[in-house]
């Protein structure tokens, strides 16, 4: 089976790789022509000069920043970004109906579904398959995949792929269900990690030593992930290191507040949560480490 995977950043590097290993013809392409060239070189594959080169393929990976971008890829849109340099618009034109596209990026739902329905036109089907595991468990290929999508067939062709990039699949439901899964689980994780840097913070001024609080938190009911495997590496010793963006975790949990509004659901807490990392992100730029925004919020948290 032919994989065309678009997007060799943080996350895409190891499932690219991933792919490869799973037995799959992989052909690369990324915005960054010396980044496809050192992975092409370091893992053997094909590498794409630019989109048309991916046609004929029988799969389509996008594992790009934003929606948006995926939408340029496809359909020549919304500026540039990862537009091929012959500059000859969007890949969709060079594909034809035996190839199933799938966005493994976090995407907005509401234009997921509006991307299925350009290329449904053009014989593509369009699945969205969003990720949670960060970067160590891209580089295990034991992600946790939501699948969404309109085709059934389609979603049991895709599943051998996904199944090479991770070993969690959750089938949600229609178009758009994946990515909008994956943006409610990110806005959860998130007010957890806000809960838990405010409750360091009050009770840091209090005077509790915030390693002994984490140690207390993770053994009684306030124990969360966040709790768990993020604030005392991250935050307390403040190596910053999950590599997982400020700028990405804010547009997530900006996607879950928006899907509350348009799907009338009275969510503050969401609402809230959104503006906080609005905030760090405004603050310290959206390249920074999402455990960064502690020092947007309360500096002195972190030693």
């Amino acid at each position: 089976m032919r994989v065309g995977f678009i997007g060799i950043g943080n996350m895409g590097w190891s499932m690219a790789r991933n792919v490869l290993r799973g037995g799959f013809q992989l052909t690369i392409y990324d915005a960054d022509p010396g980044r496809s060239a050192k992975f092409g070189a370091e893992h053997r594959c094909s590498v794409a000069s630019r989109l048309a080169d991916l046609s004929g393929m029988d799969f389509i990976v996008t594992m790009l920043p934003t929606g948006r971008d995926v939408a340029n890829v496809y359909l020549g849109e919304g500026g540039p970004a990862h537009r091929s340099p012959e500059g000859e618009g969007g890949l969709a034109k060079h594909l034809g109906a035996p190839t199933i596209a799938i966005d493994m990026s976090s995407s907005d739902p509401t234009g997921t579904r509006e991307l299925g329905q350009a290329l449904v036109s053009r014989g593509v089907r369009l699945l969205d398959a969003p990720v949670s595991g960060g970067v160590p468990r891209a580089e295990a290929g034991t992600l946790a995949i939501m699948i969404g999508g309109d085709d059934a067939q389609a979603i049991e062709r895709a599943k051998p792929l996904l199944a090479s990039m991770g070993n969690k699949l959750f089938e949600i439901g229609t178009l758009g269900s994946g990515h909008a899964m994956k943006a409610l689980n990110n806005y959860v994780a998130s007010a957890g990690f806000v809960a838990a840097v405010e409750a360091l913070s009050i009770g840091r001024r209090f005077g509790i030593d915030p390693a002994r609080m984490l140690e207390v938190i993770n053994q009684s009911t306030g124990r969360n992930f966040n709790t768990e495997s993020t604030m005392k590496e991250n935050v307390i010793d403040a190596k910053y290191a999950t590599g997982f963006a400020l700028g990405l975790m804010t547009k997530d949990v900006g996607i879950a507040a928006a899907l509350a509004r348009a799907m009338k659901v009275d969510a503050p807490v969401a609402q809230l949560v959104s503006e906080r990392w609005v905030q760090a992100r405004d603050s310290l730029g959206a390249a920074r480490d999402f455990t960064e925004a502690v020092l947007a919020w309360d500096p002195p948290t972190a030693k």
